[in-house]
């Protein structure tokens, strides 16, 4: 059993971000809790932790907001792109793209897109469906979607008077899909749903950067939101990762992995195209997010999954 639960995110001021994503994005205040501790100093691979942390949920989809209150790390540098590899986002589904984007415009979100795109219908496997990248305060990457009904999952097309729907999926930057596939699906169970590439002259215009051309590699396990490899085969000079990423950072993000048999996995993890984070599986004192052990590893890029059974 793979399922892809939630994804979180580290912020600088917990109550910035609950007001942005609750005011403007419409998500609802779940959870509050604060942990600190050896057993989340070694999940994170932060010494001396205290972390502040809500969850929050649109639909039937939930986030994590995390804050530092000790250590802090680093902000999110100004000229990231989407390009770059420790590009991550969530995407929001909305049922009316344009009335969604005029409500981010009223609440003078930053933009990643020049405007919401709709891409073109030669493109088989993709074409109808209108995006938008923006950021929150802290500079996170977000995207708009909105499918096309011969496009869309059953969930999305149900008839609603709300405007934000849930998450479809995170998408990740990678250098190698083929090499990614081998920690993703032969180890994690994640099924290659779809496979496509974006390119042209609205897609640049989602993605900020000129010249863009991506293989869309779309995965999904057996619950839980999707997740997507996104390849730049042009341009290729995205920057990596940086090897001291650490979760107090503003950049990090953590897609939070719920498997059945933790102790089997960590096991084969060994040998697999990941670095450990945590020593080993984390027994966890409480279970205030509802995992009683956890793992915490990188992709080759250095995207970090925690891996949990509850």
């Amino acid at each position: 059993m793979t399922n892809i639960q939630y994804v979180a995110m580290t912020v600088a001021n917990l109550e910035q971000s609950v007001k942005f994503y609750s005011e403007v994005l419409s998500f609802q205040k779940i959870k509050e809790t604060e942990v600190a501790g050896e057993d989340w100093e070694k999940l994170q691979g932060i010494f001396g932790l205290r972390m502040r942390i809500v969850q929050m949920q649109l639909g039937e989809e939930v986030i994590s907001l995390m804050e530092y209150l000790t250590p802090q790390g680093r902000p999110i540098p100004v000229d990231s792109r989407s390009n770059d590899r420790w590009f991550q986002h969530i995407a929001i589904v909305v049922s009316d793209m344009d009335k969604a984007y005029q409500q981010l415009r009223k609440s003078k979100v930053k933009h990643t897109s020049t405007s919401p795109q709709q891409l073109p219908e030669w493109n088989e496997k993709l074409g109808g469906v209108k995006a938008f990248y923006f950021k929150d305060p802290d500079g996170h990457n977000l995207e708009l979607i909105q499918f096309p009904p011969d496009k869309a999952a059953q969930k999305w097309l149900q008839q609603t008077d709300k405007l934000f729907l849930g998450i479809d999926h995170s998408a990740v930057g990678v250098k190698d899909a083929e090499a990614s596939f081998a920690l993703y699906r032969d180890h994690l169970n994640l099924e290659l749903m779809l496979q496509a590439e974006n390119y042209g002259n609205e897609f640049e215009h989602i993605t900020g950067v000129f010249g863009s051309r991506v293989q869309v590699n779309s995965m999904k396990g057996d619950a839980g939101i999707g997740f997507e490899l996104l390849e730049y085969l042009a341009p290729t000079n995205g920057r990596n990762m940086p090897t001291d990423s650490q979760a107090n950072d503003l950049w990090h993000y953590q897609t939070v992995i719920l498997v059945a048999d933790l102790a089997t996995l960590a096991t084969q993890l060994r040998s697999a195209p990941c670095r450990f984070i945590s020593p080993g599986i984390v027994k966890m004192s409480h279970n205030e997010l509802g995992f009683r052990q956890a793992l915490a590893i990188r992709d080759l890029d250095g995207h970090v999954l925690h891996l949990v059974e509850a």
